[in-house]
């Protein structure tokens, strides 16, 4: 269900009457998808870029192949965006590819999410897939 938020215009800055209604559809970027406390596996400076994460990891978080994604380290404070590869699956394989393996090393802990657009009304039921894989990236029960 969309929803519409009217702004009110002033027609004239002497005015203090608002003569004009402007329809506005407003979305609000949310989070869908959150790979919490994961250690970096590999890094590979010289792949194009992205980071490649266990399939199992990918699935369980609803997070797609090509889908961007922020990554924040927790060791080091450094935060980047980047796309999704998807790596071998249930091998708890989470590896910086290209420039980002500068900013985030191997033994790392990282936090990876994903943000979807929705409107005000579907945001406030929307639940994302939070996912908080335990030794070695493995998914636990």
């Amino acid at each position: 269900m969309q929803i519409f938020f009217h702004i009110l215009l002033c027609m004239s800055k002497k005015s203090s009457t608002f003569a004009a209604a402007k329809v506005i559809n407003m979305y609000l970027n949310i989070l869908k998808s959150k790979i919490h406390r994961v250690q970096v596996t590999e890094a590979n400076l010289e792949y194009i870029g992205s980071i490649t994460i266990d399939e199992a990891l990918m699935e369980a978080a609803n997070i797609y192949a090509g889908e961007r994604v922020q990554v924040v380290d927790n060791n080091n404070g450094a935060r980047l965006e980047t796309y999704v590869i998807p790596g071998k699956r249930n091998s708890g394989c989470i590896c910086m590819n290209g420039a980002a393996a500068h900013l985030i090393h191997v033994g790392d802990t990282i936090i990876i999410m994903a943000y979807a657009l929705m409107t005000p009304d579907e945001a406030k039921v929307f639940k994302p897939a939070i996912v908080f894989p335990g030794a070695g990236n493995k998914l636990v029960d």
